[in-house]
């Protein structure tokens, strides 16, 4: 006999298990999360925050929204993204990141009703854990994750109360890891990864410092600081991050991987400080120091039976491009709401397996660009001349060459343009953030052609309602002039159905259907004289269906079906659909799934 049972038990709070807990007690599942140290993240670790993570916020509530820009640096005090010798010393050069160009922020800005930002882990996993709590979560602070053993019915969950020192078992039909790149939950599952841990070493420095005359002109929050010589690699590129403006900071140092991992103390991370702000006067307070590693793996299949692992516990990579937190809260959105379906019995169980169908790839596709964005720094320092030699005087020399009024100069700094320019796919990677697309059994294509990408994949997203994309924004108004997303209209934990006049009777069939399958479909008819209308007509330009069509849209934001036109027999349809999508003809899920 257990000693706590539970729905869900999910096992850490970081961004992946706060954000699931949160959108199950927001679903109506009694679910567990555990922690095995007494608070949240203590370090600002994760930060950028993309827009396709505000908009899950924004599924949870507008208060929820509202709080994580409250607290947020926001998108205009992220983009100067800086290279210099110094903070203090002469600036390399700089490019406008994380959607500030001006063609950028348009992008943004039609794609989203939401904004990016820099939300510290300090922050975000608070808001996400206290909504969690609020409305219903159960947590276990101080209890360690041991073990498990799962069964036809059930998980049984090995736990250590840290403050007693006891072991306690919590039985739970599904388990959630959210356990962090050394999960002993994958571990012992023995789920398959590929790629390797541990490829170099870094250091964090936290520190406090009134820095805001070095930087306050030319805002951003990542300065890229090169002095040759000053680390084990020879050429010297340390981070610093800016955490609150302008006195909270975070330096990002290399050591040698193939060495033991450095003791930082206080007075080595006070140069370290000095010299990359290059002040030797500066009296930072340092508030942390800690080492890691960069690491290149992740899962190919992230499941078993009744356990899960989402967030770090399935990619690990190092912080480039932003998309630690960001990827674990959009794997949060996407198991939670296959969870809610089966244990109301609105799904089959098979529904669970679309999981890693659909998140897997997303895995695999941000290690791997994290990774790539480490090496595309090679060409700065190959137009700096700092692969030339090792000799850190002729590696300064190299650098000063490109204020030389010379022909080779000329294009040294030509080079060094077009080679800080090239970042825009670790910095300004919009469609990296937004351009996911599922395949699986969770989604019915009726054998409609994947749309091409008509610019970079990676920089540009292009929005689409082919089923397995994330629904398209467009502002849509309501009778009395209240403005509405698409993406307000749908989510929250339930389908949705988006059809125009002519599509009427698919309104009328929705009902029936929902009523017959037990599950809650929404369904708006956007139109004139209707509750919601599209003046602008993107709505319109966007849907790639006809009025009398219909989009169906899954809790998770994305689309689920398409009918170009008015179905001869709506009802039947819809029930086919419906039926594939959550698995209760198990014929029909296995043949979509393959």
């Amino acid at each position: 006999m257990a000693d706590i049972e539970t729905d869900v038990l999910i096992i850490g709070t970081g961004p992946a298990g706060s954000a699931a807990a949160a959108l199950l007690s927001t679903y109506g599942v009694e679910n567990m999360a555990i922690n095995r140290y007494r608070w949240l993240a203590n370090t600002p670790r994760a930060h950028i925050t993309n827009q396709r993570t505000m908009e899950v916020l924004r599924d949870l509530g507008k208060d929820v929204e509202g709080e994580a820009y409250m607290f947020c640096s926001h998108q205009d005090l992220m983009g100067e993204n800086v290279f210099c010798e110094s903070l203090v010393g002469e600036e390399i050069g700089r490019m406008k990141s994380w959607g500030n160009h001006p063609l950028s922020k348009a992008e943004h800005q039609l794609s989203s009703p939401t904004m990016m930002n820099d939300l510290p882990q300090t922050y975000m996993e608070p808001l996400l854990f206290k909504t969690a709590c609020s409305r219903g979560t159960q947590a276990r602070m101080s209890t360690e994750y041991l073990s498990h053993t799962q069964d036809a019915e059930g998980v049984t969950t090995t736990c250590l109360d840290r403050l007693t020192g006891k072991e306690i078992t919590i039985r739970s039909k599904y388990l959630l890891g959210g356990d962090g790149g050394n999960s002993k939950v994958a571990e012992l599952e023995k789920l398959p990864f590929e790629g390797q841990m541990g490829v170099s070493g870094s250091m964090n420095i936290i520190f406090k410092a009134d820095l805001s005359k070095y930087v306050a002109h030319r805002p951003s929050v990542l300065y890229w600081v090169v002095q040759p010589g000053a680390d084990v690699g020879g050429i010297g590129m340390g981070l610093v991050r800016m955490v609150r403006p302008w006195n909270e900071w975070l330096i990002v140092w290399g050591y040698d991987i193939n060495g033991p991992a450095p003791e930082v103390n206080n007075a080595f991370a006070t140069k370290v400080v000095r010299d990359l702000v290059g002040d030797q006067s500066l009296e930072p307070e340092i508030t942390s120091v800690s080492t890691w590693t960069v690491n290149n793996m992740y899962a190919t299949h992230m499941q078993a039976g009744r356990v899960f692992i989402m967030g770090d516990a399935a990619h690990r990579h190092p912080p480039s491009n932003g998309l630690g937190s960001n990827t674990s809260i959009q794997d949060a959105f996407n198991i939670a709401w296959k969870l809610a379906a089966v244990l109301k019995g609105h799904a089959g169980a098979s529904l669970l397996d679309t999981y890693s169908q659909e998140r897997a790839p997303v895995a695999k596709q941000i290690v791997t660009r994290a990774n790539q964005s480490i090496g595309e720094f090679g060409p700065i320092f190959e137009a700096l001349g700092l692969t030339e030699s090792t000799d850190p005087e002729v590696m300064q020399a190299n650098m000063d060459k490109r204020c030389d009024a010379t022909m080779e100069a000329e294009q040294q700094r030509a080079a060094i343009r077009e080679a800080i320019a090239f970042k825009k796919y670790e910095f300004d990677a919009h469609g990296v953030e937004m351009n996911q697309r599922y395949k699986s059994g969770a989604v019915v294509t009726d054998g409609q052609m994947e749309p091409a990408y008509e610019l970079d994949a990676e920089l540009h997203y292009q929005p689409t309602t082919w089923p397995g994309a994330r629904l398209p924004h467009a502002w849509l108004y309501g009778r009395n002039g209240d403005k509405h997303s698409t993406l307000d209209l749908v989510g929250q934990g339930r389908f949705t159905l988006l059809t125009g006049l002519s599509g009427e009777a698919w309104a009328a069939a929705a009902e029936k259907v929902a009523k017959a399958m037990s599950i809650e479909l929404a369904v708006h008819v956007i139109g004139p004289r209707r509750d919601i209308v599209d003046h602008h007509g993107d709505w319109a330009r966007a849907r790639e269906v006809g009025e009398g069509g219909c989009v169906l849209v899954r809790p998770d934001q994305h689309v689920a079906w398409r009918a170009e036109d008015l179905a001869q027999n709506p009802e039947a349809e819809l029930t086919r659909v419906l039926s594939t999508i959550l698995h209760r003809d198990s014929e029909a899920a296995r043949q979509a799934a393959q």
